[in-house]
Parts: structure tokens; C-alpha cells; sequence
């Protein structure tokens, strides 16, 4: 019989190892196929709960100047729509320039900036546009000392680096970006949807918006919270597109129109030159206390202002 210490420790073991389902995996991988030679891992990182957080690769690209090609390693980041996020490098790797000088922390802050561009000049070029013809040979550092970059790019690259920014950027909003879209397109449920619509990032307040509203402007009913969360808040220019976007319908009952007052009263008036041209169709027929409160906020009212309402008013 099985001595009871050495049972109770054989029973904390099975506590102490997870089984297979008990335990989501961190990171999913996908094979993204570039071309017919080229194929990469896709990272996508998950939280405890397995939710979609992040992509990542940790990329190792060969850049290729005239006669010398040399390997730059680097981590990509970024969000589930597949917007560029940020970069960081290895551990013990840097990156370097044409004369084998290492990037100065100037340099490193600068490309953040030239991959954060998403409507760079380096969407319309090719490789060969970079330099200047009858500049071929590289190896007298002759792109370091920025003689050799067309002038036309000059502020927008680093000196000694044309071909590595370059290179970066089209990995940064390469093939791989659609391939993103379409994963999340997997993950999407009512709780990716509502966290997209409660988030501070604009991408995915938009397209979930595209999701949850249809073409007339209606709101699925789970979803009509977070649409007003939308129209209530800080960021203006997406609060007036939702504004704009949803139906007349959403906004005709008593209660939905005491809270557009309570958001009148409280936003900047941007959006409460949006709010009165919304309510000024005609197609939205005014309760008693809106009317009431538009009234009465009259002698307060600039010209434009005055007009909107008067309008509103007149049409009820």
C-alpha cells in the first residue's frame, strides 16, 4: 500500500501540471507566404483568457546594397487590424549603416518616424529609385555622407540607411497586413466587438462600427451602448462620423433624446453644431422635453446656433 506522504505527493503533482485544455496557448503562428521563395511565421499574441492582443514577427531580412548585402534583425509590432505599432531590436543586436556605423539614438527614434508614415514616399518607388545613377558604388560610404540619396527623399530617410529604411517600411505594410485582417475576421465575436467599441484606438472604433451599424444606420441591440459611449466621448472626429452615421430611428425615443441633451450640454460645440444639423432633417420627430431644453437654451445660443434650433422648432 502506498505510503500516504507519497500519495499526497503524486496527488499535488496532478494538481501542480495542467492538462492540455486547462492551459490557452500564449501565441498562435501563421505561415504568411510572401512569394514563391519566401515564406515567414506570423505571430499572434494571446492573453490568459485567449484573446487576441497583438501580431508580432521577429523578422531577419537580408538588406542589399550594390555589392554587399549584410542582415538586420528586428521585432515588428503590431495591432489586430494590422497597423504599424512600433519596433525593438533583439537582444546584443543594432542596427547599422552602409560604412558599418552603428545607429545613433537619433537614428533609431527617426525610423520609428519613417515606419509610423503610412503614406510614405516609399510606396511609389522601387529599390532602384533609391540613388542616383552613376552612384552604384556604395562602398566609400558615399549614401552615409548622404551625397549619393536623391534629393527628392532626402529628409525622409537616414543618411548612411536609405535601403534599410526602405526595406523596413514595405515589411511594415507588406503582405502581411491583409493576411492580419483576415485572422481577426476569425476572433470576431459580440465580445471582440464590444472591447474594439470601448477602445482608445480609432481603427478598431471604426471597424467595428462597420460591423454593429448597417448600411441605414441601424444598431444591433447589444451594441447600442457602446454607440453612445461613441457619441458621448473625448475623441470628436469619430463621435460626429457615429453621430452622422447612425439612423433617425436610434435617435426618435423620449429617453435616447434626454441623453443627446445631457450630451449637448457637456460637449465642445463642434459636436453640438453636429447634434442640431442631425436634428434639423425634419426626419426626427422632437419630443416635449427636447423642445423644452432647445427653448430655453436660446438666450445662450451664438447666431449659428440660434438658427439650427430656430429651425428645429419651426419644423415640430
Amino acid at each position: 500500500m502506498m505510503p500516504i506522504a507519497q500519495a499526497l505527493f503524486f496527488l499535488a503533482m496532478l494538481i501542480a501540471v495542467p492538462f492540455p485544455d486547462r492551459q490557452k496557448e500564449r501565441v498562435r503562428e501563421f505561415t504568411v507566404t510572401e512569394n514563391d521563395t519566401l515564406t515567414y511565421t506570423l505571430k499572434l499574441a494571446l492573453d490568459d483568457q485567449g484573446q487576441p492582443q497583438y501580431f508580432f514577427r521577429n523578422i531577419f531580412t537580408p538588406v542589399c546594397y550594390t555589392n554587399e548585402c549584410k542582415p538586420v534583425y528586428i521585432n515588428f509590432y503590431w495591432d489586430l487590424l494590422g497597423n504599424y505599432q512600433r519596433y525593438d531590436l533583439p537582444e546584443a543586436k543594432v542596427l547599422t549603416k552602409v560604412d558599418h556605423d552603428d545607429f545613433k539614438e537619433e537614428d533609431y527614434q527617426k525610423l520609428q518616424d519613417i515606419l509610423t508614415q503610412t503614406n510614405s514616399i516609399f510606396a511609389d518607388l522601387k529599390m532602384e529609385d533609391l540613388i542616383s545613377k552613376g552612384t552604384d558604388n556604395l562602398t566609400d560610404s558615399v549614401d552615409a555622407k548622404a551625397g549619393a540619396t536623391l534629393k527628392t527623399i532626402k529628409n525622409q530617410v537616414i543618411d548612411g540607411a536609405v535601403y534599410t529604411c526602405y526595406t523596413l517600411w514595405h515589411i511594415a505594410y507588406g503582405k502581411a497586413v491583409p493576411e492580419m485582417q483576415k485572422i481577426i475576421e476569425t476572433y470576431s465575436d459580440d465580445a471582440l466587438l464590444h472591447r474594439f467599441l470601448e477602445s482608445k484606438n480609432h481603427h478598431y472604433q471604426y471597424w467595428a462600427m462597420a460591423k454593429v451599424m448597417n448600411a441605414s444606420g441601424s444598431v444591433k441591440k447589444p451594441f447600442e451602448k457602446d454607440i453612445e459611449a461613441i457619441i458621448a466621448g473625448k475623441n470628436g472626429f469619430i463621435a460626429k462620423y457615429a453621430l452622422q452615421h447612425v439612423g433617425n430611428d436610434f435617435l426618435k425615443t423620449e429617453p435616447r433624446q434626454n441623453w443627446l441633451w445631457e450630451t449637448y450640454r457637456k460637449t465642445g460645440y463642434a459636436m453640438q453644431i453636429a447634434i442640431l444639423k442631425k436634428l434639423n432633417t425634419g426626419a426626427i420627430p422632437i419630443s416635449k422635453p427636447l423642445a423644452a431644453n432647445l427653448q430655453s437654451s436660446l438666450p445662450n445660443a451664438n447666431e449659428e446656433q440660434t438658427l439650427l434650433i430656430q429651425k428645429i422648432l419651426q419644423k415640430q
